[in-house]
């Protein structure tokens, strides 16, 4: 298959994920995500490659399609991701937690804000590690973008992306609502601008 015709298929233009740098890593790359990587660049920094997370954003899209919005939580301690993960819970009707995620709301019944989900999706597994030690502790998947300095230990699905960039986050974020929207037989017609800031 040609690189054009490999193109065509992809969720969004090439252009567009190279424009928002979602396949900009780090200078430290980590085993887990050695297979996600394409290349280093002489600067030291890690190119991940855009084919995979093309595709894991769509297995994503796909996994989160089997859930109705209210049984998504959405975590998202970094703040570059706080415009991008809001719209998406506006937009989809999930849960999201933009900022500090609240110890023990979804494993311990006794408190006021106590919150039940079936499935996680964070936006960095590092600073979000306490909401993924919750989900492990009442088992529910965990959906994680991780950037080349990532772990993997826990995540059920990894999508391979620059996880610190607000750009980068905010395409994420816009391309997987559309799916999520248009998997679950609704219409999609926010933009993208809507999920980055500027």
């Amino acid at each position: 298959m040609s690189e054009q015709e490999n193109a065509s298929e992809l969720l969004v233009p090439n252009e567009e994920y190279l424009k928002a740098g979602i396949h900009i890593g780090t200078k430290f790359k980590t085993k887990y995500m050695e297979n996600f990587i394409y290349k280093t660049r002489n600067d030291g920094l890690s190119v991940l490659n855009i084919t995979s997370i093309d595709e894991r954003i769509r297995l994503a899209a796909n996994m989160l399609a089997e859930y109705k919005p209210e049984d998504i939580i959405v975590v998202s301690r970094r703040e570059n991701g706080w415009k991008a993960v809001r719209m998406f819970g506006k937009l989809t009707g999930s849960r999201v937690f933009a900022g500090r995620y609240p110890p023990g709301i979804m494993t311990n019944p006794q408190l006021k804000n106590f919150t039940e989900a079936k499935v996680m999706l964070v936006t960095d597994a590092w600073p979000d590690r306490n909401a993924v030690q919750d989900a492990i502790k009442i088992g529910i998947p965990v959906i994680a973008l991780c950037d080349t300095n990532n772990q993997a230990n826990n995540i059920d699905l990894v999508v391979p992306c620059n996880n610190k960039g607000k750009k980068s986050l905010g395409l994420f974020f816009f391309i997987l609502t559309k799916l999520y929207t248009e998997k679950r037989g609704g219409e999609f017609n926010a933009s993208l601008e809507d999920f980055t800031e500027e």
